[in-house]
This record gives C-alpha cells, structure tokens and sequence, in this order.
C-alpha cells in the first residue's frame, strides 16, 4: 500500500470520527432538552463545603456504561 492509500485511509478514519462527534453532539442536545435525571440519579456524589463543590456521577456513570455495552453487544451480534 502506498503513500496515496495511507492518506485515503485516514481522511476515511477522520470523516468517521467526525461523524461520531457529530451524532454524539446531536444526542446530548436531545437528552438535555428531554429533562432526563442523568447527572442527578440516587447515587451520585455530590459534596458542598464552604468554598468548594466536588461532583461525582456514579450512578450516571454506571448507567451509560450498561447502556452503552448493551449497545455494543447488539451491533457485534448484528454483524456476525
């Protein structure tokens, strides 16, 4: 594979990863508007003190984790 190939390959990865950005973009400005509690579900960590704020979304977290493998599972069954 030449020099031309490699290029082609990598404008192919790029325009990919953009549009990944672009869907990923897309569905948080969905999900914002959706009044969903992502970010404010039982389990989250939040700690106020008298100057600072520490936020941990565990809950959150752990749900877009199981959301997302279940979503991958899915597309590795479909493609076999």
């Amino acid at each position: 594979m030449g020099v031309d190939g490699r290029m082609s390959d990598l404008g192919k990865l790029l325009i990919a990863l953009g549009l990944v950005l672009l869907v990923g973009g897309v569905v948080l400005l969905l999900l914002g508007r959706a009044n969903l509690p992502l970010g404010r579900l039982p389990g989250d960590i939040v700690y106020r003190g008298k100057s600072t704020t520490f936020y941990f979304p565990l809950a959150t977290s752990v749900l877009i984790s199981v959301v997302l493998s279940i979503l991958l599972w899915v597309v590795g069954r479909w493609r076999r």
